[in-house]
């Protein structure tokens, strides 16, 4: 009989990534794709099921979706920069919590679980730290607390009987995002896309199939014995100065490059009024700034992965020209078409 592997958040960029290189990697496995929402186009590729399930509702729903599978990659999350903290809790720590009853109920034997670099957030710039960095503080919004909550409790279950382990890949970029691209072109393309800070602020980026190629490496590390219990950054390896890459990405689509610039200053107090004003009114959509996002956009942001290279054997699959080639021919298809 085949291994089963479930991909919790399967239908979204990174799940669906992994979805696609399990099938090229361990031929002959089955998958499923457990969901909010039911995947019709991923049950076309061999080997794919797709269940759809709440995974902060009941229990026994998740066990069923869990039964018989050898791992679970636990990517499913609730990620933006706006809403009620009771949303992003039920949908990444109670959802997480519940990941790992489910699991332990059926014998699965490892999970990856997928959490963010936002986990040591604390308002201040990084430079090369590694995972000896603390959790954070000073949230600033809902996202980054709750998935630092997740990702501690995720770990805390690692034991002999469910190998755990998490990665924390930072800005994930690539053909198929449905998040980070679609937002800064239209605005960049709308003209009102501004730079925040002096764009000297250099931060990690991680392309889609690295990324992917990561979660198998983590995998295969728990199965021999490694990265019990452990967190890792993960990135392309190489930090770039991120307005410098923006407009590098944009000159190749054929979008004019970022001309309106904003001090972290002022973006910081536009980012706690339009956040005063959302919670005021009520509102559910992403204000145009929040304080989380100005300090992001500012500061520098890159982290080491010697961590990674060095236990799961991680390095890149796909060169940086390469990659920056490909997106740019997806949003020129798939965006600007």
């Amino acid at each position: 009989m085949s291994e089963c592997y479930v991909v919790t958040g399967g239908g979204g960029f990174i799940g669906k990534a992994i979805v696609k290189l399990l099938i090229e990697r361990r031929p002959g496995c089955s998958i499923r794709v457990v969901a909010r929402n039911h995947y019709a186009d991923l049950e076309k590729l061999p080997g794919v099921t797709s269940i759809q399930c709440d995974l902060s509702g009941p229990l026994e729903s998740i066990e069923a979706a869990f039964e018989g599978a050898h791992a679970v990659f636990h990517v499913a999350a609730k990620a933006g920069i706006w809403g009620a903290e009771e949303s992003f809790f039920r949908a990444n720590v109670l959802a997480s919590r519940q990941v790992v009853l489910a699991a332990r109920s059926q014998n699965v034997a490892h999970i990856v679980y997928t959490s963010t670099p936002s986990v040591v957030f604390n308002g201040e710039p990084y430079t090369g730290e590694n995972e000896t960095l603390p959790y954070g503080k000073n949230w600033l919004g809902p996202y980054a607390k709750t998935k630092a909550m997740a990702e501690k409790e995720t770990l805390a279950s690692h034991d002999d009987s469910l190998r755990v382990c998490a990665l924390r890949p930072h800005l994930v970029w690539g053909p198929e995002d449905n998040h980070i691209l679609p937002k800064l072109i239209r605005k960049a393309h709308a003209g009102r896309l501004v730079q925040v800070g002096n764009g000297e602020n250099r931060v990690d980026i991680s392309y889609i199939d690295n990324v992917a190629h990561a979660h198998l490496l983590a995998l295969e590390a728990l199965e021999n014995g490694r990265a019990g219990g452990e967190a890792f950054f993960l990135s392309d390896a190489e930090p770039v100065k991120l307005w410098s890459w923006i407009n590098s990405l944009l000159e190749r689509v054929a979008i004019e490059p970022i001309k309106k610039k904003i001090p972290l200053r002022a973006a910081y107090f536009l980012g706690s009024i339009c956040e005063k004003l959302w919670s005021l009114f009520g509102r559910q959509d992403d204000p145009p700034m929040t304080r989380f996002v100005a300090v992001e956009l500012a500061k520098d942001h890159y982290f080491s992965i010697e961590k990674a290279q060095r236990i799961l054997g991680y390095q890149p699959v796909v060169e940086a020209e390469v990659a920056l080639k490909r997106t740019a021919e997806w949003i020129r298809s798939d965006l600007l078409s």
